[in-house]
């Protein structure tokens, strides 16, 4: 090798090294030989280096196990993957959406969908022969060979982009419009336009933004992994090489034929026969009546600490499964758990400050100086707020950790502003210059095949969504000024690549609805509308633009055609916003006292019931008066600047020490990983983040071989089986109206004052009040 081309190589290292520096999910052994040829000016061990890291695979063992370093030609977008994906995509947008109105509620994941689409394409092989029609001069094949991995990834990311997220968000706009406030209808139109703009603006931003949170390699997007990992082991029923998973020969797909049917079969004991196994807090069993035993220990309303469970779905429920993230990820969400939400909480719980003493520890309900659930319907006067009742009622008093929560979620805006640009700024400089020509790995050199999806077929479509969404504000009556809108798409355009950025590389995503909702209520206060149609549109689009950009890196991963993508996540879209919206349309109109409390058949609306109330107390009370002067909670806008400040003092110890711990402490996780709570507790997250340590910690350091090969496929097992276990139980079981055996392991869960919201230090008597005699 001449020195031309061994000077290049360094070249090539030297810039690896600086894109690399500080990222945690590349091995430190890597990084430690990549500095080594470096400070030797060793070529020829640099050529060798840049061969494994960069020429041949990825550079992260976790991609290496999960995703081929190879393509195959093979059809994506055929018939048969487009009728499969739409008949699916129907049927689970319409079940998904249905059931999102009732309580208990359940919902079709995708994971659902991987699975169940594999036997169909099976099936339709079976039925439609392998031969090319002639219907009018246009030729097709209704079975160009065996159903194939590809088409199978079409599939799940037409699901993936109609209802991954859930039921579609401008259905609850719909349905507090209609329910709540005054009866309120604009009709078919603009619901539909609601819909689809509100869905299909992320995927512009996500298109835009591939080049930063697709292409480059350092974004690994677990989840992608886990999807990939298990597309090859329904397709790949090959037996293991017990040399390369510490001794284990058992192939990927029977592993997860036994994974699932374990998790299937086990998730009828806690879900049903002794549900007590799923919040197995046993000494609140002991002592049911105490409130300090309750507080300490019980795991729905108080600090959880002995987080023991035998249920998945408490363990993945919320912060989804703990064997995707990184361990670095987990400590730092962990960290952040046990710092504020339990050693702080307990300092102002047991100081008594923001009257804690009359309110449970933990909990998703604001609540009046009566220690009751705070009464919207009292400071409202025909859908608008009255201020003269909301003075004659009472200001708006938090749990301690739900004040907390919004602490935290100021702090990781900030933070996570700050902490991109000092860990991730000179990667986005490179990219943008290099965008479809950066060649971080062999995955970006193979999709370049393919024709892309060009950037301006993204741009178009977002104009064209944000037009829309200036129809659907300015040509009805929403209260909404134009000038809002165009604020509310900023916060999207700034926040969605940090903070897909942190989810790509931790799997972890920071929300923003606690800052769309703090910004609305300032900037127009007394319109809880408006304020809808601003969070709908500012948090949905961020949020969705992240699942698409997800779902862009799995076919980036799979070797899809990015055109075939691009059409098939649209198309999806559009057609799950006319299915969602008839559904809603037909529930309004023939479901009997659809939305109320008492609704027998429990279609109460409880998800949508909360999102109106979160619109009343931000866009009536707003956040002037909580957070704001003399407001109670004012103390927590501090958290801005804490936010901003304290990832700079992390960034200079990690240069300093950058191969300490604290290259993997990041701060935007340490503070908004935990975002869920409320409504999830603190006893969830330790639960979630014991399993994952021993997973992605100790059995990663000792067996690294089964964890490479099995661990994502672990995951997705335990996820289908308790999936489809749902499912059956709530069909067969909840919606027959069985109970559950009456015995002690089950209602002993009902009868602790945790269970029962009742664990308050001080309880008041029939009209005595705590609190401030005057409030802002």
């Amino acid at each position: 090798m001449g020195s031309t081309t061994g000077a290049d190589v360094l070249a090539s290292l030297k810039h690896f090294e600086k894109m690399h520096h500080l990222d945690p999910n590349l091995p430190l052994e890597e990084l430690i030989e990549v500095e080594a040829a470096l400070n030797e000016s060793n070529a020829e061990k640099g050529v060798e280096i840049e061969q494994v890291l960069v020429e041949d695979n990825s550079p992260y063992p976790e991609v290496r196990a999960s995703v081929r370093n190879f393509d195959v030609d093979l059809p994506a977008n055929t018939i048969r993957a487009w009728v499969i994906g739409l008949l699916l995509c129907t049927v689970g947008s319409a079940i998904n959406m249905l059931f999102s109105l009732r309580n208990p509620t359940v919902s079709i994941t995708t994971y659902v969908i991987q699975l169940i689409a594999y036997p169909i394409g099976l099936g339709w092989d079976l039925v439609f022969p392998d031969r090319v029609w002639n219907v009018l001069g246009i030729k097709f094949n209704l079975k160009p060979g065996p159903f194939n991995f590809k088409e199978h990834v079409i599939i799940v990311v037409m699901s993936n982009a109609a209802y991954g997220g859930g039921a579609l968000y401008a259905t609850d706009v719909i349905i507090a419009q209609q329910k709540w406030y005054t009866d309120q209808n604009f009709g078919w139109g603009w619901q539909i336009l609601l819909g689809i703009s509100t869905l299909c603006t992320g995927y512009g931003i996500a298109g835009l933004a591939r080049r930063f949170l697709v292409w480059p390699a350092a974004m690994i997007w677990p989840s992608s992994l886990v999807n990939a990992a298990m597309f090859y082991t329904l397709h790949d029923h090959s037996r293991s090489d017990p040399l390369r998973t510490n001794g284990w020969s058992i192939g990927r797909y029977r592993w997860f034929l036994i994974v699932f049917t374990g998790a299937f079969v086990w998730y009828w004991v806690p879900g049903w026969l002794f549900k007590g196994l799923s919040w197995f807090c046993w000494i609140t069993w002991i002592w049911p009546e105490s409130v300090v035993v309750n507080e300490l220990f019980g795991g729905k309303t108080g600090y959880g600490l002995l987080p023991i469970t035998f249920d998945w779905t408490v363990i993945s429920g919320y912060a989804l499964s703990p064997l995707i993230p990184p361990f670095h990820a987990t400590a730092n969400v962990l960290a952040g758990v046990i710092v504020f939400f339990v050693i702080i909480s307990m300092g102002i719980r047991y100081t008594g400050s923001w009257y804690s003493d009359y309110l449970p520890v933990s909990n998703y309900n604001a609540y009046d100086n009566t220690g009751a659930v705070y009464n919207v319907t009292r400071i409202l006067k025909g859908g608008e707020f009255d201020e003269v009742a909301y003075m004659n009622y009472s200001p708006l008093f938090l749990p301690t950790q739900f004040a907390i929560a919004y602490g935290l979620a100021f702090a990781a805006v900030s933070a996570v502003i700050v902490h991109v640009v000092l860990y991730h700024g000179r990667a986005i400089k490179t990219q943008m210059k290099l965008a479809r020509s950066q060649e971080d790995d062999v995955h970006m050199r193979l999709m370049k095949k393919y024709q892309d999806a060009e950037d301006w077929w993204y741009a178009v479509l977002f104009i064209g969504m944000v037009s829309m969404s200036f129809a659907v504000v300015c040509a009805w009556n929403t209260n909404f000024p134009w000038w809002a809108y165009v604020v509310c798409m900023l916060i999207p355009m700034i926040w969605t690549i940090p903070i897909g950025i942190i989810q790509a590389i931790t799997n972890i995503q920071l929300g923003l609805n606690v800052l769309t909702e703090f910004i609305v209520g300032y900037m127009l206060p007394g319109r809880p509308l408006a304020t809808m149609l601003f969070k709908t549109y500012s948090y949905m689009c961020s949020s969705q633009a992240l699942y698409f950009a997800q779902d862009l890196k799995l076919g980036h991963y799979m070797k899809v055609p990015p055109r075939a993508m691009f059409w098939s996540q649209l198309v999806a879209s559009i057609w799950s916003v006319l299915v969602q919206l008839s559904v809603t349309n037909w529930a309004l109109g023939n479901i009997p006292q659809v939305c109320e409390e008492h609704q027998k058949d429990g279609f109460t609306c409880a998800n949508q019931r909360t999102f109106y109330t979160a619109s009343v107390i931000w866009g009536a009370v707003g956040p002037k008066r909580m957070f704001s002067g003399d407001a109670l909670y004012s103390s927590l806008q501090w958290f801005w600047l804490i936010g901003a400040i304290s990832p700079i003092i992390t960034w200079f110890l990690a240069r300093r020490y950058p191969r300490s711990i604290w290259r993997f402490v990041n701060l935007p996780l340490l503070f908004g990983g935990s975002g869920w709570i409320p409504p999830a507790t603190v006893y969830i997250f330790l639960c979630w983040g014991i399993v994952g340590s021993i997973f992605n910690y100790f059995i990663r350091r000792r067996w690294m071989g089964w964890w490479l090969h099995l661990n994502y496929i672990t995951s997705a097992a335990l996820d289908c089986g308790l999936a489809i276990c749902t499912l059956v139980i709530f069909f067969a079981l909840y919606l027959t109206n069985t109970d559950a055996p009456n015995w002690y392991g089950n209602n002993i869960t009902t009868q602790t004052l945790d269970a029962n919201t009742s664990a308050i230090k001080i309880r008041l008597e029939n009209g005595q009040k705590f609190g401030p005699s005057v409030w802002p």
